[in-house]
């Protein structure tokens, strides 16, 4: 898969633990897949961001897991069940990764391309006022 990285975004990533490595790195890959336009950033300091017409993840790295913060993932369906937390959150949920965690590339792909979708149609606001 190729797609321009951003050089910060690296940084981010190297100075993680090898398992926390690897969780970013298959994240970042699955994001990317998911649209050849989904670009990637620094945004609140040093967090890493996935943008496409919006936001569409963020990664953070904790001390014994990774989380993936899923933005519109609240107007996301979940039929794989791979939402940790957030679930009465009303614009972001949350899919964490603990060492030997894992990932469902699918369902992961799935939402990605749901939440750009949702970007693409005007973004989580103009999207909730219509229901």
């Amino acid at each position: 898969m190729t797609y321009t990285a951003d050089p910060r975004v690296d940084a981010y990533i190297d100075a993680l633990p090898d398992w926390q490595q690897a969780i970013c790195r298959e994240v970042r890959d699955l994001v990317h897949a998911a649209d050849a336009e989904v670009t990637e950033t620094i945004k609140r300091t040093n967090r890493p961001y996935f943008v496409l017409q919006g936001n569409i993840c963020a990664l953070l790295a904790a001390r014994d897991h990774v989380n993936v913060f899923l933005y519109d993932g609240a107007i996301v369906p979940d039929p794989d069940g791979i939402i940790t937390a957030g679930h009465e959150n009303k614009t972001a949920r949350t899919v964490s990764f603990r060492e030997g965690d894992p990932i469902k590339a699918k369902p992961m792909i799935a939402m990605f391309r749901a939440i750009i979708a949702n970007n693409r149609a005007g973004g989580w606001r103009k999207l909730k006022s219509r229901v």
